[in-house]
């Protein structure tokens, strides 16, 4: 395990310096390519990841078969469908890396067998399920229901990293908008001012 995920946990607090060290030998490196998936939509949901380094997306795919992104997660997080992971069901969305990346994974019978062992994983995960809850509550106060431009000037002051780090109709996508109001939206508001 590395030193990333080992200060996570250490940072969250819960989890005793022996539990972190047993708990290691429940999550196995993957090295994600871009373009790889994490977990597929309508398969089961068999793992669930921490991102020591890279991105992913999380999108399900719509009747016209369009990329609907749903978040993006990078270095320090958990990527999961969680719900469907605890009832071990086909996961409603698809988590695909966007950059190369590496993942630590845990797999349902060992995530079951941790929890046995070390209780205080049940807060691991509960912090980890109101971070997710609280980035869906973000994403409908900020992006639903407000112009390509209001959008885009939110990302630039709250969310930069989305700018820096993602392609343009994967950000268009998460937005809800095209890409060609994405890049109107743009122009409006990086276009130098006449003086």
């Amino acid at each position: 395990m590395t030193d990333v995920f080992k200060n996570y946990l250490s940072s969250i607090g819960g989890l005793l310096a022996e539990e972190i060290n047993f708990s290691e030998q429940f999550f196995k490196p993957i090295r994600l390519k871009k373009g790889d998936f994490l977990i597929r939509e309508d398969e089961i949901c068999r793992h669930i990841g921490f991102i020591a380094s890279g991105a992913v997306k999380a999108f399900a795919i719509d009747k016209e078969g369009k990329e609907n992104i749903t978040c993006f997660k990078f270095e320090n997080e958990f990527a999961a469908s969680f719900p469907e992971f605890v009832a071990q069901e086909k996961s409603g969305r698809s988590i695909k890396a966007i950059e190369d990346s590496i993942v630590y994974r845990i797999s349902y019978p060992d995530y079951q067998h941790l929890l046995g062992q070390v209780a205080a994983w049940n807060g691991v995960i509960q912090l980890v399920m109101e971070q997710e809850y609280k980035q869906k509550e973000r994403y409908l106060l900020n992006y639903n229901n407000k112009s390509a431009v209001d959008k885009y000037r939110h990302v630039l002051s709250s969310e930069p990293m989305l700018v820096q780090r993602i392609a343009t109709q994967d950000l268009a996508s998460y937005l809800g908008i095209t890409q060609r109001s994405l890049t109107r939206a743009k122009g409006q508001i990086h276009r130098p001012s006449i003086l």
